[in-house]
């Protein structure tokens, strides 16, 4: 009897002895969030706030676990059972750090991407760094994910030496997998290419595949283009490492627009340079740099006018290139209707006739 309930006694102890490890990690949990909060309205910083909100999840897990794991140490279970409740909550230890060290990216992320916006007119710098971070950021959480996951697999004896049995036989399957992953190398290179030397970045203007469109999004494996009518393109990284493309805010956003006029040979062509000249003037959409107007081209029916403008971006200069081939279209029409594109033909009385 006295064994027994030696037994009860011992049992009760460490049950209060865990539970209460349990009930203070949860404790420190809560007091840690409400720190984390008090410090975000306080300074108003993007890092408590992305701190507080990040490791949200992480904290209420790990907190509890590494409490627990302490107060293993003053429960008097038996060695057998003390071992598999060890091992299950080391287990849950490494998934909960790892869960840790992972959103530990995106609060890096928030903090930097803070100093630089995306949203307005000279993004490049902000490109540049925000196509690097979303790189990086899964390239970490992946290979967070791959060691802890090893390292639970060695957790545990039975895998472990299923591990070390598959090693002794690397011959033929190191063989294999090196086939195998030999296309998940080369795309893993090719992301790894456009991070550092950035041939595109986030929100460049692109054209592809004979569609025009902004970059959406970079993953390790893909790359999503927004098409101009809101259609997507998804196109395999490597693409943009093995195939010629036109990326038209390279090094900067600000682009050269032209409209093509075709009319007659009477028409006064300074009179036409000085009726653009007064358009780009009244137009909002040019950046007041660049301008021009040349004929380019003759045929034996009419002459090919170029209306060269600039404009900030690649959007805006659609809108301008849009707005000035239909007012020089109006004006033509309004003050030269006689200079619009004619056929000429030769009677064969001798009199000349035009229609």
């Amino acid at each position: 009897m006295d064994y027994i309930t030696q037994h009860w006694q011992d049992l009760v102890t460490s049950s209060a002895i865990v539970l209460g490890g349990i009930g203070a990690g949860f404790i420190a949990a809560f007091i840690l969030q409400l720190a984390l909060r008090f410090m975000d309205r306080k300074s108003e910083s993007v890092f408590f706030e992305s701190l507080r909100r990040h490791e949200k999840g992480p904290l209420w897990l790990l907190l509890p676990l590494m409490s627990l794991s302490v107060s293993l140490l003053f429960t008097k279970l038996s060695d057998p059972a003390l071992d598999a409740v060890r091992q299950m909550i080391s287990t849950m230890l490494i998934a909960a750090v790892a869960w840790a060290v992972i959103e530990i990216a995106p609060i890096i992320e928030d903090v930097i991407l803070s100093h630089f916006r995306i949203d307005v007119e000279d993004n490049l710098q902000a490109r540049k760094i925000y196509t690097q971070l979303k790189f990086f950021k899964r390239v970490v959480q992946i290979g967070v994910s791959v060691i802890a996951f090893a390292l639970i697999l060695m957790q545990f004896t039975k895998v472990r030496q299923l591990g070390t049995t598959l090693l002794a036989s690397a011959g033929v399957i190191g063989i294999i997998l090196g086939f195998a992953a030999q296309k998940t190398l080369s795309t893993f290179i090719a992301g790894l290419q456009i991070a550092i030397a950035q041939p595109i970045r986030i929100d460049d203007v692109l054209i592809v595949e004979n569609e025009w469109g902004r970059v959406e999004e970079i993953t390790l494996t893909y790359v999503v283009l927004k098409i101009w009518d809101l259609r997507r393109l998804i196109l395999p990284i490597t693409y943009f490492i093995e195939k010629p493309f036109q990326n038209w805010t390279r090094t900067s956003a600000d682009l050269l627009g032209t409209v093509l006029i075709y009319a007659d040979y009477t028409l006064p062509v300074a009179t036409v340079r000085e009726e653009l000249h007064r358009l780009l003037e009244q137009s909002p959409f040019w950046d007041r740099k660049v301008w021009n107007l040349q004929v380019t081209n003759l045929n034996e029916r009419t002459v090919e006018l170029r209306a060269l403008m600039s404009a900030p971006d690649a959007s805006t200069a659609w809108n301008l290139r849009c707005e000035i081939r239909e007012k020089l279209l109006e004006f033509i029409q309004s003050n030269f209707p006689q200079c619009l594109p004619r056929v000429r033909a030769q009677m064969d009385d001798g009199r000349q006739n035009t229609r």
